[in-house]
């Protein structure tokens, strides 16, 4: 008897990495029931599309691969965050197959289920046990929560993801565990707010292997450092409780000395319009006390300029803010309204020119710090993940560098490299966001 042919489902995923892991999650359950993946739309029988929704320029984004999906292949199903709040998409394509919001794996499902029921095969519904990833096997992204307890003005993540609602720690790391043995070198760590992990839970703790493990930021950040592989942090709001991982930092070399903070500002109005969480005017002694305990701290953030209300005098503060606290690795956005998001009603909109020009600005001075910030590493030796082979230069990362938003290292070798492997570099070169070398040793 002749096996029926698996049901191909075509799959676009857009938006921050919290997206991804949601992509992945569904993914996963999909192929556990025999469904495979297609690499074109017009090659399969169905095709969803997980959303973003946080800026006008995301919801655009989304809006596009929808439509691009529609006219290539006519069944679609959307998720994520856009799908939210569904009018609008709606309004732009009344004939989909389902919209759901984030994180709703299960309506995902049974839509699919619904236009496209699962074939039984044996041989096809094995999966292995750290699930599909969608990043290269070497990394991976370890969502700890969903949703956000703060308010901050600009955003609707709340209104799209809800509060804030932490996993088990042991669920979290037993997640973790399966990836290291899996081949993955580097968790990368991520939720809407990465340091207030645990607070909705009140911290509670869960077995784990012989002993109970708290569900805090820097417990997790210890026994995730156990595991063997590097541990990136993101999206940590700098709350005073930060502090303590510096020190895990020195006394763990897997938990890297890297942390990504998204101070949007510095200027105390800008903050207070923004209502920005944590103790932000003490930040800049902070920095200086972390980079004396951790002299190869790395510090990523993000910045809005032009925000509603900002001066002259505000975005001078900033770019004083940041020569003083030299940031290592630094995007920028230009203010965008966003339909639903409480700033829109703040008076003294910045015309978009200035934005351009504040923003040129910023990203200019930036260029320099960074420069001269990397530049101190010529003559170092680095470890370096590798994520690229090529036939003369390889493309790498060192523990300085998030994928796809920091810097890179360029490396030759005497000797083919793998990807994923970690190589010892001597650096002899650096530019404005990238360092150059040769392979010193194999770790």
């Amino acid at each position: 008897m002749q096996q029926a042919a698996a049901p191909k489902i075509s799959f676009v995923s857009l938006g921050c990495p919290k997206a991804l892991v949601d992509s992945e999650r569904i993914i996963t359950r999909l192929r556990a029931e025999g469904y495979e993946l297609a690499r074109k739309h017009d090659g399969a029988d169905i095709v969803i599309v997980n959303t973003c929704g946080f800026l006008d320029s995301a919801k655009a984004e989304s809006l596009g691969a929808i439509g691009e999906a529609m006219a290539q292949n006519g069944k679609v199903i959307v998720t994520g965050c856009m799908g939210a709040e569904p009018e609008q998409i709606e309004a732009a394509y009344p004939n989909l197959l389902s919209i759901t919001g984030p994180q709703q794996y299960e309506s995902v499902l049974d839509a699919v289920h619904r236009a496209l029921p699962p074939v039984h095969n044996p041989h096809i519904d094995l999966v292995p046990p750290q699930g599909i990833k969608l990043t290269p096997r070497h990394y991976a992204y370890l969502k700890i929560s969903e949703g956000c307890n703060n308010r901050c003005t600009f955003c609707i993540i709340p209104k799209l993801r809800g509060d804030l609602v932490s996993r088990p720690v042991n669920e979290v790391l037993l997640e973790a565990e399966k990836l290291v043995k899996a081949g993955v070198k580097e968790l990368l760590v991520v939720s809407q707010d990465t340091s207030a992990y645990g607070v909705d839970i009140k911290y509670a703790t869960s077995p784990w292997k012989d002993r109970e493990v708290r569900a805090k930021f820097y417990d997790l950040a210890k026994e995730l450092g156990e595991l063997g592989a590097w541990v990136r942090l993101q999206y940590v709001y700098p709350y005073p409780h930060v502090d303590e991982v510096i020190g895990l930092m020195n006394a763990n070399k897997n938990v890297l000395p890297y942390l990504d903070i998204p101070f949007q500002h510095a200027a105390p109005d800008v903050l207070k319009a923004m209502k920005r969480p944590a103790a932000q005017d003490k930040t800049l002694a902070r920095i200086k006390k972390w980079r004396e305990e951790c002299p190869d701290l790395t510090l990523r953030s993000t910045f809005i300029v032009g925000f509603p209300g900002e001066t002259e005098s505000d975005f001078q503060y900033l770019l004083d803010w940041l020569e003083e606290a030299q940031i290592d690795r630094v995007g920028a956005f230009k203010y965008e309204s966003v339909a639903g998001a409480t700033s829109n009603a703040i008076a003294n909109a910045v015309p978009e020119e200035i934005k351009q020009q504040r923003w040129n600005a910023l990203m200019e001075r930036q260029q320099k710090i960074s420069a001269r910030r990397l530049k101190r590493k010529v003559g170092t030796r680095q470890q370096i993940i590798i994520d690229e082979v090529g036939p003369t230069v390889s493309k790498g990362r060192s523990k300085a560098d998030a994928p796809d938003i920091d810097g890179s290292v360029y490396i030759t070798a005497r000797r083919p490299l793998k990807v994923g492997e970690i190589v010892t570099a001597k650096i002899e070169r650096a530019d404005a966001y990238d360092l150059h070398g040769t392979v010193a040793g194999f770790s």
